[in-house]
């Protein structure tokens, strides 16, 4: 990780934000019932994050290994641009985003946890590992969250990325359904 890169400036150029799932937007943990439901949990906090994201203007996308109708849910309640899902290796995915979103890999910012991420996570322009991600993705993200998977990570960046927009100041007329 580069300490000498100020975190805000990191952050000012994104113009596309890639999550993974789980371990991201989740603490990695996947509950299934007695009938063979799965049930995932989600941050509320990380959830209002993207959706305010979206709204202005930042095109988000779920990218998991596992493809799951809870995601889909999930990413249609929070207004996400697009999810990808049940795809391996990640990265080869990257191409076509850049062409569909009209961006450059350095405007890209992808948050990852775990081996599966690795790829993806050094072909875009801001890598980032959320806290508790395993240690060959810390080292070879250019950012690493306070928060861990699950509690707050994604919200961490969304908020780093707003500041660095300076939408910050947009936020309250945001909530006041003035935007």
């Amino acid at each position: 990780m580069n300490k000498k890169i100020n975190k805000i400036d990191l952050f000012k150029n994104v113009k596309l934000l890639i999550l993974d799932v789980d371990g991201v937007l989740t603490k990695g943990e996947i509950i299934y019932d007695s009938e063979g439901r799965e049930f995932k949990v989600f941050n509320v906090k990380d959830g209002l994050g993207i959706y305010i994201l979206s709204k202005f203007g930042i095109p988000i996308i779920f990218l998991s290994a596992k493809d799951s109708e809870i995601i889909r849910k999930r990413a249609q309640d929070l207004g996400v641009s697009k999810v990808i899902a049940g795809i391996l290796p990640k990265e080869s995915v990257l191409e076509n985003l850049i062409s569909e979103y009209n961006v450059k890999r350095d405007e890209i910012c992808f948050i990852g946890d775990d081996l599966i991420d690795l790829g993806l996570i050094e072909k875009v322009g801001i890598g980032v590992a959320v806290n508790d991600a395993i240690s060959i993705l810390k080292k070879r993200a250019k950012y690493i969250t306070k928060k861990r998977g699950g509690e707050g990570a994604v919200r961490e960046v969304v908020d780093l990325i707003l500041k660095a927009k300076k939408l910050e100041d947009k936020l309250e007329l945001f909530l006041k359904n003035k935007i």
